[in-house]
């Protein structure tokens, strides 16, 4: 295909973004949370986990640890059992409760709202901090970037990097910024409702003619 100029990229992109609004007029974060610090907490587990089985795990654990001082109060063995079905749990078992001592300690039991305070808490990355700031407290900073939008971002040609980093940065170009934090939903839920990595359903994909099929066998 010829090369595709920055204002016809931006152009299409536009146009995906009306077509994905369409399609998923309600987009949210599919992780069940109900304040930031259960946000945050959620977010630490999805790690190299499914938003499902992170859901089924804090519907409990949610129940039992309302605060900050909860968390870092609890047992250590008790709590990591607490969170035991969740993939590599001890690890992240330790990094909540470090991260729980931390927000006592140095933000009166409270999220942070800056990228910098959190990417500072243990197990916190640049992709969970916008994760909380973006849904938690309506602030983009970035945009996040999962398998499924990394994924997506080349298969539409947005983007030719393959790197999460990368991949934000080139994002952050294109979209517009108060679209951030929905157009990483909008690509997730669409990775995971329409598009799959080896079969797509692109028969009925609601953004079919705006995609160049990167990667997709013709």
């Amino acid at each position: 295909m010829p090369r595709e100029t920055h204002v016809a990229k931006t152009t299409r992109l536009h146009q995906i973004i009306a077509g994905l609004h369409r399609a998923y007029p309600d987009v949210r974060c599919e992780l069940d949370h109900a304040n930031s610090l259960e946000l945050l907490i959620a977010t630490i587990l999805s790690a190299q986990c499914t938003d499902k089985q992170v859901n089924i795990v804090t519907a409990d654990l949610f129940q039992k640890y309302k605060t900050a001082a909860d968390f870092a109060d609890a047992p250590a063995e008790e709590f990591a059992n607490a969170i035991r079905r969740i993939g590599l749990y001890r690890n992240k078992a330790k990094n909540i409760q470090a991260t729980c001592r931390i927000l006592i300690d140095q933000h009166s039991g409270q999220v942070p709202r800056t990228m910098e305070a959190l990417v500072a808490l243990p197990g916190v990355g640049r992709k969970t901090a916008n994760v909380v700031l973006g849904n938690a407290f309506g602030i983009n900073v970035g945009v996040v970037v999962d398998t499924h939008v990394g994924r997506l971002s080349v298969r539409l040609r947005l983007t030719c990097e393959t790197q999460p980093e990368k991949v934000e940065l080139a994002l952050m170009k294109l979209v517009p910024r108060e679209r951030w934090a929905d157009f990483s939903h909008w690509l997730i839920w669409h990775g995971r409702r329409r598009c799959a990595a080896r079969k797509p359903d692109c028969a009925h994909c609601e953004i079919h003619s705006l995609c160049p099929r990167v990667g997709v066998e013709r």
